[in-house]
């Protein structure tokens, strides 16, 4: 299998790829109102430090996930809706699918024009490539630094031990992994959460029900890549508080 291509320098529009401690906040306790608060005032933060932040988003693109893709689809979308209102956001778009496929598109700023890119992407048959993203993400913060992974799937056919040794040496870089896991697979879980845990991230489960919940997440995980702990702990709300406990 290929390592995944690694872009040569950011640009202002998208090229076709070249080619989501305890863990629990899906289950927190915080209330609808209290999220829609926390969401309206990460959108209004500005970056807590100078110059832009760096997030690579990455995708199980398997046929695994199927069934709920345009659910994930509509989700992380709508977490690039947030990324242009915090602004000051580099993106890299990465995933797999099929028999070893695992891409990357350059780096990018227009959140419409990742979210167009990313409705290209279809899912196809094949096993799961966590790390290859997790090796990707370390090769790119050496060229320059990344501030945030995040990784969306729903199961994991990979050496447990191998994917956390890669998100241990991503902590010690500095890049924190957060983990959204799409349905219930117990397996995938416990990778996911040892996995956020090592690399200083996060973990969340998600489905129809949580949506909202993730909605206000993906935008922290956006604003803390754009602007750091400051800019989180600038928002005094109960998802954010969560989020922050994870991070320590």
């Amino acid at each position: 299998m290929s390592e995944p291509k690694t872009p040569a320098s950011k640009t202002s529009s998208p090229t076709a790829p070249s080619k989501t401690a305890s863990g629990d906040v899906a289950r927190a306790p915080s209330t609808t109102a209290e999220v829609d608060a926390f969401l309206n005032k990460v959108q209004s933060l500005q970056p807590a430090t100078s110059g832009s932040g760096r997030l690579i988003f990455a995708m199980d693109a398997t046929m695994s996930r199927q069934p709920t893709w345009d659910l994930a689809l509509g989700l992380q979308s709508e977490m690039f809706d947030a990324v242009k209102q915090v602004g000051g956001l580099d993106v890299q778009l990465m995933y797999f699918r099929g028999f070893g496929e695992c891409r990357s598109s350059k780096w990018v700023r227009d959140p419409d024009a990742l979210a167009r890119l990313m409705r290209q992407v279809h899912c196809e048959g094949g096993h799961t490539q966590i790390r290859k993203v997790l090796s990707h993400a370390k090769k790119e913060t050496g060229r320059q630094t990344v501030n945030a992974l995040v990784y969306v799937g729903d199961c994991m056919e990979e050496s447990i031990d191998e994917l956390c040794q890669l998100a241990g040496e991503l902590g010690l870089v500095r890049v924190p992994v957060f983990v959204f896991q799409e349905g219930h697979d117990t397996r995938a879980e416990r990778a996911s959460r040892k996995s956020a845990r090592l690399s200083r991230g996060a973990y969340c489960r998600f489905d129809a029900g949580s949506a909202a919940q993730l909605r206000a997440l993906l935008t922290a995980v956006a604003v803390y890549a754009s602007g750091g702990r400051k800019a989180l702990e600038n928002a005094k709300s109960g998802a954010a508080t969560v989020l922050l406990e994870q991070l320590r």
